[in-house]
């Protein structure tokens, strides 16, 4: 086995820790981030004269701006503790936040006060580089070719999301314009109009660069939807599983795609696309002559953590090639998952057979006997990445980089002469001297959907990759210890025992063992039949156990939840109805169930006398809030029954 490059890393001294543990180097490299700066400013021209004198310093509405300034941040920083959420705190199982990287939030205040810009590289020559570095350490993660791939950052998964969209849908109408060109049309002349609207990926790419060679590569790409404007019939379906993040409802709305060309692809009791149907599909479309304008796949999602056979989906891809001469693009969001990929990487960023994983992984020190991820499956959809041709990934998800941080990954940079656009006050041009480093500088701001852009956030995820690998003994090692936390607790609420409440009996339900560390579970008052009122008690334990109060400092641990219902996944929430008890009958009346939902990604609780203790408390929690659920539901009866009792606080 090959000797880890960073044998040492610690964890805990990677964060500023759930009681500030680590202030002291926090407080002294903030310190340093500052002084840098300021002594920046002053050694700046030394010989310019100082604009503001002592005297100055000391004139009484100075000083009273300076002191209106401090009560102004006085009041901010009051607001910000009574009211902010405690993503850092083990207590809090919610969304997917956790705490952040004490490199990422020292490398962006350093960066954040030289105000970089990272939409054009006059204003960011330094934190642009950083974020084009950023962006191929994703890109290698994946398996990316780093010489023949791209990846930038963007505001979130929504826009990377967009982005790929973006490049899917002008691809999608290269082959149509190419075969309307005198001097191209020769290039696809041996294609049906079928076939010529839905090429390769790649083959479309090739063209391209055959299209540059004759000159003639902007005036066809101008006769693209670019150009012309959407035109439907040139697009096709664009199939999302129905587990898909929102924003490709929003995407096809912006991108004038339809939500009508949007095909659902049912998901299975795993909530990970549904391989037959998703086959079944594609090959309908297809023998229907529709065209199918991309797949989209999700690796993680936000409900569950379920992750798509990516490996399928490339079998797929490469079976209508074969059988029927055509293609489609495919996409990954994979915004929450995406950096768990660098658990099953060795320090060669090469991956782990997976037979030899789980003692790599014991091996060093990130996971016990009894706990191993991930599962077969999984292992091969995260393998099979490097053959999609975009893939979202949020560094403030399960990279522990702070907000925004979104990014996406694109298989081949060649498709970003499909979108890229030129400014001439902002992105200079270059002539073909000049060098590829060069070239790539302009091409961020030129072919990204955003204008403006905080550089400071390159900067913090340049930083976080630095110190922590994107393999097994960096970043792997602190995804490690949410997957453990995760599958200790749910072993715990499935072997919790019934929770007494005067004559009410509560057992806890945990939905199938997740591909991630997304834990979805319930509370179910034994003997209770009717799904409507289990519904309301778990959504009162939510609104008791989360921020809805707005009373962070009142709970005593924080959660969120979400609704499985028929609309969204069809008969699929059904099986975990079944799993809690309830009749088909029941589900035919109700077809949604409430569940509490937790992302699992605190790095605190690997220890497992730590994760024990907190164990004893959470129990201690369930019980406290299902007796204050009980008296509020015994004092509603009481009142509709007219007899007068105290307030029950």
């Amino acid at each position: 086995m090959t000797k880890p490059l960073h044998p040492n890393l610690n964890v805990d001294a990677l964060f500023l820790g759930p009681k500030s543990e680590n202030a002291v180097f926090f407080r002294e490299m903030m310190d340093y981030a500052v002084s840098e700066h300021m002594h920046w400013r002053s050694g700046f021209h030394p010989g310019d004269s100082a604009l503001i004198t002592s005297v100055d310093r000391y004139e009484h509405n100075y000083r009273e701006t300076l002191y209106r300034t401090e009560g102004i941040l006085n009041q901010l920083s009051a607001k910000l503790k009574n009211t902010s959420i405690p993503f850092f705190s083990p207590r809090y199982l919610g969304h997917i936040n956790s705490d952040t990287l004490m490199v990422s939030n020292l490398a962006y205040v350093m960066a954040m006060m030289y105000n970089p810009n990272n939409c054009s590289y006059e204003a960011s020559p330094t934190t642009t580089e950083l974020e084009l570095e950023s962006g191929l350490d994703l890109c290698r993660m994946f398996g990316y070719d780093p010489q023949q791939s791209w990846g930038h950052i963007t505001s979130g998964g929504t826009v990377a999301n967009y982005e790929g969209l973006w490049v899917a849908r002008n691809l999608k109408t290269l082959s149509f314009a190419i075969s309307q060109h005198p001097r191209a049309k020769d290039l696809v002349s041996h294609k049906t109009p079928k076939q010529l609207m839905n090429m390769p990926t790649a083959e479309v790419l090739d063209l391209i660069s055959e299209l540059q060679q004759r000159g003639i590569f902007e005036e066809i790409r101008d006769m693209t939807c670019r150009g012309t404007g959407v035109k439907p019939e040139t697009l096709g379906k664009l199939l999302v599983p129905q587990s898909k993040h929102y924003s490709w409802m929003k995407a096809a709305d912006i991108f004038g795609i339809g939500q009508e060309n949007i095909i659902p692809l049912p998901v299975n009791e795993n909530y990970q696309t549904d391989v037959t149907q998703m086959r079944k599909i594609t090959f309908d479309l297809i023998e229907q002559g529709e065209s199918i304008l991309a797949m989209i796949a999700v690796v993680g999602t936000t409900e569950v953590g379920a992750i798509d056979r990516i490996d399928e989906v490339i079998a797929l891809r490469q079976e209508c090639e074969e059988r029927y001469g055509e293609s489609f693009y495919i996409h990954v969001d994979a915004a929450y998952a995406g950096y768990a990929c660098a658990m099953l990487l060795n320090e060669q960023g090469e991956f782990v057979e997976y037979d030899e994983l789980a003692s790599h992984h014991r091996s060093m020190g990130i996971m016990s006997e009894n706990i191993s991820w991930p599962k077969p499956e999984v292992y091969k959809s995260f393998k099979a990445l490097k053959e999609v041709d975009s893939i979202t990934v949020d560094p403030h998800k399960v990279g522990f980089i702070q907000y925004t941080a979104g990014a996406i990954c694109m298989k081949d940079k060649r498709i970003l002469d499909l979108i890229s656009s030129r400014a001439a006050y902002v992105f200079e041009e270059h002539n073909d001297q000049t060098n590829s480093a060069a070239r790539n500088r302009g091409m961020l701001g030129s072919s990204i959907m955003e204008g403006s852009k905080a550089g400071a956030t390159a900067a913090a995820l340049w930083a976080a990759h630095r110190l922590l690998p994107l393999n097994i003994s960096g970043y792997g090692k602190v995804i490690a210890a949410g997957i453990v936390t995760a599958q200790r607790l749910l072993n715990k609420l499935a072997n919790l025992p019934p929770i007494e409440v005067g004559k009410h009996r509560f057992e806890a339900h945990i939905m199938p063992s997740p591909d991630f560390h997304m834990i979805n579970f319930t509370f179910k008052e034994i003997g209770n039949e009717n799904l409507n009122n289990h519904n309301a008690l778990n959504k009162r334990l939510y609104e008791l156990c989360s921020y809805s109060t707005g009373r962070a400092y009142t709970n005593d641990f924080l959660t969120s939840s979400t609704t499985l219902d028929y609309k969204e996944y069809g008969d699929t929430p059904w099986h975990y109805a079944e799993k809690c008890g309830f009749s088909r009958s029941e589900w035919e009346k109700v077809r949604r169930i409430y569940v509490l939902r937790a992302a699992v990604m605190t790095y605190c609780l690997r220890n497992e006398e730590h994760f024990e203790e907190f164990w004893q408390q959470l129990q201690t929690i369930f019980v406290k809030k299902l007796n204050q659920l009980v008296d509020e539901e015994e004092k509603k009866a009481w009142l509709i029954s007219g007899i007068d009792v105290p307030f029950i606080g």
